[in-house]
Order: C-alpha cells, then structure tokens, then sequence
C-alpha cells in the first residue's frame, strides 16, 4: 500500500534553513507529481510546492525565492529546501502525489521562532 514518511523538520532560527524528506513506496514515483503541503492549526491545508514526474517546479507565492523542491527517482524521495525561514513557516508539512493518495504520512512538524 501508499506509504509517505516525511522527516526532517525541527525547531529553527527565523533566517535558518531545514532539509524536508518524504520517502514513498508503494506506487511508481516517478510517474506521480508530487506535492508539499502544510498545514497550521484551524487551517485546511496549503499548497506549497509541486514537482512534476520530470523535474518541473511549481511554488506558493509565500514561499517562493526561498524554498526549492526536488525529487530522487532512483530513491523515490522528495525533498524540500527551505531557506530564510519565517515564523509564519511554522506548520505540520505533508507530502502527497498529486492529485493526492487517500493515505497521509504523519507529516513532520516545522518551528520557526524569531
């Protein structure tokens, strides 16, 4: 079955950078396009950033200039830049094809405190 573990969120500096991962199985990868999403508490979940089955990038006007997506095929993992981070960063981010599987992963919390 779809699985999405996402991991490398933390408690950062407003300024700082973080390294997002979601490592997925159980479906090609490299035909989906793949999405990264947050979410905040009494909010749906937002848009972040897409990346299509051949490497094109889509961003949220929010965060672009300063987070990059990119994707390893050969190691069905998605990855997440985030550079100059602000606190308003601070969310649970998601990754998820699009249009996305019925199954999240648990997500991986992100803080930024200034």
């Amino acid at each position: 079955q779809v699985q999405l573990v996402e991991s490398g969120g933390g408690l950062v500096q407003a300024g700082g950078s973080l390294r997002l991962s979601c490592a997925a199985s159980g479906f090609t990868f490299s035909t989906y396009h793949m999405t990264w999403v947050r979410h905040t508490p009494g909010k749906v979940r937002v848009f972040v950033a897409r990346i299509t089955g051949t490497g094109d990038t889509y961003y949220a006007d929010s965060v672009k200039g300063r987070f990059t997506i990119s994707r390893d095929n050969a190691k069905n993992t998605v990855y997440l830049q985030m550079n100059s981070l602000k606190p308003e960063d601070t969310a649970v981010y998601y990754c998820n094809a699009d249009p996305p599987f019925p199954s999240w992963g648990l997500g991986t919390h992100v803080t930024v405190v200034s």
